[in-house]
């Protein structure tokens, strides 16, 4: 590969133009200089194609100056070199500087102009060749983006020899600073370059910019700052690229780097005897100075103290980049950008590894499935992929598997040593915290981690995590539902653990890996290092026999997480130190090891799925547990009386405990959550001995409870109640009404579910008197009630009723004021006066604006001033957006869904499901449920955007169709075409000023008034209005007979009133032309 000379200037240009002049003496300007520079002697533009030496030429040298002129974009050859040379540009950071030549840069630009008519006579002589259409597109790019790139313009007007000599000074400003070594292989550099350059914003001169590029060690922060750095260096008036800032603050200290920096801009040559010292030197030095100014890898703030404490000290114009692992350091100056550095995606990681390991981006097909692993390990860091791609230059295939199998087993020693200087850099908690992350959570939910990690410690963890993220250790936990961190700096964790005791687990702090844990425990090795024990789930056929002892050495345990595991026996001894006790699914038989003795530090105790436990002994030695959850353990028979004396328990989960009878009295003030769920045996509700004000939320769910207490009042604060899938009709009671309890508890529920009971015409009014502040209340699947009592109507604040399924109900004597949605979905019993009562006109205008109900009169209310047939219905107005009712019959003759109800203002669609209906009962309507003959009533309020409102103020008609649409969107099925429709206008609530019209505004007259006295009349066949009248009358052979009757009168006043007189008499024309359409003849 030929070596670039940065410094050396290539010159593309169209010899017969400007070789003898312009060019000629540009090139001994630059000559004369002392600058390297390339000008094609021997005038090989003759050719068709650049040659392979052009080539060479062009990859070595470092600046290029296109010359532009009238004639350029004729020759081939030129445009062939411009495409090499944007390339170079494009991958090797180079510089190209356009001269513009007597022509406008937006004839290049655009391809306008000259050079327009010689790429159309190029294109004309390729004759659609592919290979040479391909050739002109790359020349298009590449005119296009060497057009927008800042150079040089010339005109006639000016000097020819002053334009030379500022083209020679700029080249000469630019290649006298030193160019950096950026990589051997710059692979997606390019793009990151233009992203930092961005925040840069070179062109503002009036104001000093601050750009932090942060990210993981190895991922490529510095090489960005040598290419960004090399790229717009020349166009500052002093520079300094300040390499490894953390690492020679430490070996040098920082009064060397302060001299240094004005050293490299002001050839500063004195002494700095202390940091405080050099500050106001470096102020006083620079601040009129437009300098670019590169601090690499700071970790101190102190540091940034030292070399640019404020941006009042460099001149304007200046621009400052630090690169950092901590992303903190950069909040130091308010103004300051940052960029986050990101790994290399799949592709350029391929390229990358391949020119590391091949010396070029072909690959053997046998090394493709190696390759991926390789780049699958390294995760896009490009650090790991040179490492491995250096070491792996000329193996085998089978030497890739086996040095891959080690990396992965033990991280490469060069990788975990630039990766841990970043650990090495954290507080001691902070390390730890990281550790626990890396070694235990990566891929849990950061909700659980939190609070593993706050009982685990004892205090919350944010601040931890907050200062791991900030160091580009771990992702952004602010935003992520999911511990994310690099694969690589997990495994660097990992390792820093592996290394506190490489040969023994049981002398390391953390244990994670199952054939630790299993030999820790199965041989009792174990010691008082280990803190945290993580055992995801792993499940085996194989038993794991132990004693149960191998805790009792484990003095400084903290956190006991098992899941699963299948082990021979539970615990006999854990250490007073547990703080976070997890095991799913565990072989205990009784929970002995936490009997008669205190664990003052025990924050959680999850048992779950434990199948063989039958009793949960007393715990009052564990005064500070939060969280208590025996779910699913399907033996449980007993729970002792000192659970309900827990005074910091928020959480007692006892969901599935088929065989629990009793509950003892609870007396738990910050209970939180108290699920009882799927206790089929349990006959009792607790009594609860305290008022308990952060349950807000009870479900009672498939038990065998009959009655709740009368202290059920001390939940004082309950807002949703939930009692399902039992039998209250008979079984369970409430205690004794009075005022007292209905102003403390009822009163504060606001969501009631009683679905799935045997509620009965009795036991109903009770509960609705009981509950007259609920806002949400669910009836549904109660099959005993028949009627809906008047004093349903007091339900003032009610808003949401579902009698989904309520087969028996006949009568609904009560409707709550400011109902907003009634769900009645199979409720095929109702009586036809209360459907048309649910029809009603009154109930609408008084705000009950969603209806579902089953409709046996299959009948549109009359209040519905427009009706219609099928599948679609349509109104128009104009000047005010109008408030409307809207509904629909589905008339079955098969087995339908609820339909999606499409919406269309003007063509533009608009989905307005009917799960509107049933977005506050949840997913009530399954897929599979089949309604017939039910009728929906949709109260819509049309919202405005910014095409409509501009239409409204031009007075234009809006056009407004919906469309019923079944969820499989058969259209060609036409499901809904015998349903009926319906549409009514609420001019009083819209405070409407225009009109609403049924009929199309933009047909003639006549059409409208023949629409207005039944001509328009829908037979079975028709599929709605379309945009023409012809189609009116087509689609309808009802309507041909209408037309050819009423065609065939003439204008005989004794068979039509006046004003079909007058539509005749004023449309001779149209009436004789549609006669001979629909084959009448003339009349």
């Amino acid at each position: 590969m030929a070596m670039q000379s940065p410094s050396r200037v290539f010159l593309n240009f169209r010899g017969s133009d400007t070789r003898n002049n312009f060019t000629g003496n540009l090139y001994k300007a630059l000559v004369d200089k002392g600058i390297n520079t390339f000008i094609d002697e021997n005038d090989l533009q003759r050719g068709d194609e650049i040659t392979s030496s052009l080539v060479k030429a062009i990859e070595e040298s470092g600046i290029f100056i296109p010359i532009f002129s009238a004639n350029y974009a004729s020759s081939s050859f030129c445009l062939d070199e411009l495409v090499h040379i944007i390339h170079c540009y494009n991958t090797k950071s180079c510089l190209v500087l356009p001269v513009f030549y007597d022509v406008e840069p937006t004839h290049i630009r655009h391809q306008s102009g000259s050079y327009g008519e010689h790429l159309t006579k190029h294109k004309e002589g390729f004759q659609n060749n592919e290979k040479n259409m391909e050739r002109l597109r790359q020349w298009k790019m590449a005119l296009t983006q060497a057009a927008n790139l800042s150079g040089y313009h010339y005109s006639p007007h000016e000097s020819e020899c002053k334009f030379i000599e500022k083209i020679v000074e700029g080249i000469s400003n630019k290649i006298n600073h030193v160019f950096l070594n950026v990589a051997k292989y710059p692979v997606g550099l390019q793009s990151r370059i233009e992203q930092v350059k961005l925040l840069l914003d070179m062109g503002s001169e009036n104001e000093v910019r601050m750009v932090g590029i942060f990210g993981t060690g190895g991922m490529g922060k510095s090489t960005l700052a040598k290419a960004v750095f090399n790229s717009i260096a020349d166009q500052f008036e002093g520079v300094c690229f300040l390499h490894n800032v953390r690492e020679n603050s430490t070996l040098k200290n920082l009064k060397h780097l302060q001299k240094k920096l004005l050293s490299k801009i002001v050839k500063f040559d004195g002494q700095i005897e202390d940091v405080s010292e050099g500050i106001p030197i470096i102020k006083e030095r620079l601040s009129r100075k437009k300098i670019l100014l590169i601090l690499d890898d700071v970790d101190k703030l102190e540091q940034l103290d030292a070399l640019a404490g404020g941006l009042d000290w460099f001149g304007l114009g200046s621009r400052v980049i630090i690169t950092t692992r901590d992303k903190r350091l950069l909040a130091y100056h308010v103004n300051t950008s940052t960029h986050a550095v990101e790994g290399l995606n799949e592709t350029e990681a391929l390229e990358l590894l391949s020119r590391n390991a091949f010396k070029n981006d072909k690959v053997p097909s046998s090394y493709e499935d190696i390759l991926n692993r390789v780049v699958t390990y390294a995760s896009g860091l490009p650090l790991a992929i040179v490492t491995i791609g250096a070491n792996l230059i000329g193996r085998k295939v089978e030497d890739w598997e086996r040095i891959l199998d080690e990396y992965e087993n033990i991280p490469d020693k060069d990788i975990q040593r630039i990766l841990q200087v970043s650990y090495d850099a954290l507080k001691e908690k902070d390390q730890s915290v990281f550790l626990d992350i890396a070694c235990c959570f990566k891929g849990c939910k950061w909700t659980k981690v939190k609070k593993i990690l706050h009982a685990h410690y004892g205090h919350p963890i944010e601040h931890h995590v907050g200062v791991l993220a900030e160091k580009s250790l771990i992702g952004h936990w602010e935003y992520d539902t999911h511990v994310t961190l690099h694969d690589l700096i997990e495994d660097m964790g990992k390792e820093v653990v592996r290394q506190e005791s490489p040969k023994k687990p049981g002398e390391r702090s953390r244990l994670w890996f199952r054939d630790d844990i299993v030999n820790v425990l199965r041989d009792n090795t174990g010691t008082g290092n280990i803190e945290m024990i993580y055992l995801k789930y792993a499940f085996t056929a194989r038993e794991t026999e132990w004693d149960g002892m191998a805790c009792e050495k484990m003095t400084n345990l903290k956190t006991l997480i098992i899941k699963d595991g299948n082990f021979s026996r539970g615990p006999g001894y854990l250490p007073s130190s547990l703080r976070y006790w997890k095991w799913i699914s565990s072989p205990l038989k009784s929970l002995s090891c936490i009997s008669s003795k205190e664990f003052n530090y025990m924050k959680v105790m999850t048992l779950d799925g434990s199948q063989y436990l039958t009793h949960i002994p007393d715990v009052s030695g564990l005064p500070n547990l939060e969280k208590c959850s025996f779910r699913g353990c399907d033996s449980l028979i007993k729970i002792h009386s000192s659970i309900g004396h827990l005074n910091k328990l928020e959480i007692l989960d006892t969901f599935g405990c088929s065989e629990l009878e009793h509950f003892p009295p609870l007396q738990l003030p910050s209970l939180k959550k108290f699920e009882i769920t799927d206790c089929v045996s349990l006959k009792n509700f607790p009594e609860l001995l305290c008022e308990m004000t952060n349950i807000k939320d009870i479900e009672i769910y498939d038990t065998s409870i009959e009655e709740l207490p009368y202290s059920f009042q001390n939940f004082s604060k309950l807002q949703r109640l939930t009692i399902s899938g039992g039998n209250l009709q008979g079984k369970l009671r409430f205690p004794k009404y009075n005022d007292k309890m209905n102003s403390i508890v009822i009163s504060n529920v606001e969501h009631l579910n009683l679905a799935g009971n045997s509620l009965s015409d009795e036991c109903l009014p009770i509960l609705l008197k009981w509950f007259v502040n609920v806002t949400f209340l669910d009836l549904s699947c109660n099959y005993n009630f028949t009627i809906l009592p008047e004093c349903l109507g007091e339900c003032h604040c009610l808003m949401h009723l579902n009698l989904m399924f309520c087969l028996a109900l006949v009568e609904i004597r009560g409707i709550p004021p400011n109902l907003e949605i009634l769900f009645a979905v199979i409720c095929y019993s109702l009586s036809s006066s209360s459907i048309r009562m649910l029809m009603s006109q009154k109930l609408h205008e008084s705000g009950c604006t969603h209806i579902l109900f089953p409709n046996t009169t299959d009948r549109i209310p009359d209040w519905f001033e427009h009706q219609s047939r099928g599948d679609t219905i349509s109104f128009w107005f104009d000047k005010e957006l109008p408030s409307i009712s809207f509904t629909f019959i589905l008339i079955s003759q098969g087995d339908y869904m609820l339909p999606i109800v499409k919406f269309f203002v003007n063509g533009y669609e608009k989905e307005i499901s009917c799960d509107e209906l049933t977005r506050e009962f949840g997913e009530l309507v399954d897929d599979d449920t089949v309604l017939e003959n039910h009728t929906t009533l949709l109260h819509i309020k049309l919202e405005q955007d910014n095409e409509l409102g501009e239409r409204l103020l031009k007075n234009e008609w809006i056009h407004v169709e919906f469309k019923l649409q079944d969820y499989y969107w058969h259209a060609e099925r036409r499901l809904f075409r015998n349903t009926q429709m319906g549409i009514h206008v609420w001019k009083e609530k819209s405070n409407m000023e225009g009109g609403v019209r049924f009929i199309d505004p933009s047909l003639s007259q006549f059409m409208q008034r023949l629409v207005e006295v039944g001509v328009s009349e829908k037979g079975e066949e028709e599929e709605g209005f379309s945009d023409t009248e012809e189609d009116v009358i087509l689609k309808n052979p009802n309507n041909r007979k209408t037309w050819g009757t009423f065609l065939s009168l003439g204008a005989s006043k004794s068979n039509t009133d006046g004003d079909e007189i007058e539509i005749l008499s004023s449309a001779q024309d149209e009436r004789k032309m549609w006669g001979t359409f629909l084959g009448l003849g003339p009349s």
